[in-house]
């Protein structure tokens, strides 16, 4: 449970950076980016596997570049079922999760995960 905790308050932390860093990112309040890191950590678990099934084969054809595509799809995602969370086209959706994903591996590994 304390690992859970401890991943959704480094998620949220790395929403709210990259809020502050991208100016396509909305996140109006505190509470909104720790919703948007639950629903970040189910759409990772429930919606990614299954794009990552369908889209196989363009991702084995780019060499795994795809998948930038369905980290910013999943973002996206997480934006569209959050309130007060929004994102306004895909290029922001696409640089946003590349920088949740940089942020959030430093404040783990200086955490200590």
């Amino acid at each position: 449970m304390m690992q859970f905790l401890v991943t959704l308050i480094v998620t949220a932390i790395s929403m709210i950076v990259a809020s502050r860093i991208i100016p396509g990112i909305v996140i109006s309040t505190t509470s909104a980016a720790f919703i948007g890191a639950f629903v970040f950590g189910l759409v990772n678990a429930i919606i990614k596997p299954i794009l990552i099934l369908f889209t196989l084969p363009a991702t084995i054809l780019t060499l795994g570049l795809f998948l930038f595509v369905i980290n910013a799809i999943c973002f996206y995602l997480v934006a569209y079922f959050t309130p007060n969370f929004s994102v306004n086209n895909f290029i922001d959706a696409l640089l946003g999760s590349i920088l949740v994903s940089i942020v959030s591996s430093f404040l783990s590994n200086f955490l200590g995960k």
